[in-house]
């Protein structure tokens, strides 16, 4: 096997790759460097939590959504069949809990 390159070509390919490994090994450098793992995690956890809200976000609002439906009407009234008995039972226990704190004070 012989080489047909000449001597300059053969030292500007050494000079091309000695560039190219310089390159590589300042990207790892700055991969494995403690500040960009900890932006990296950082970066991770934000993003997850971002998830997480979004989620919980959609899941109340489709709560709330149908709670809504049960209390509203398609016109935007209310469903006095429905918000009535709610009221007297919340009306119901708030009077518990009054008697309840009158008693173990007295």
């Amino acid at each position: 096997m012989s080489d047909s390159r000449t001597p300059a070509q053969i030292e500007a390919d050494i000079v091309r790759r000695r560039d190219q490994l310089a390159e590589t090994l300042d990207e790892i450098g700055v991969r494995v460097h403690p500040k960009t793992i900890v932006g990296d995690a950082k970066a991770r956890v934000a993003s997850r939590v971002d998830q997480t809200a979004g989620r919980a976000y959609v899941a109340v609002n489709r709560t709330l959504s149908g709670v809504r439906t049960q209390f509203v009407r398609t016109d935007g009234g209310p469903r006095m069949e429905r918000l009535v008995p709610v009221a007297l039972v919340a009306i119901g226990l708030v009077g518990l809990m009054v008697v309840s704190t009158r008693r173990r004070r007295g």
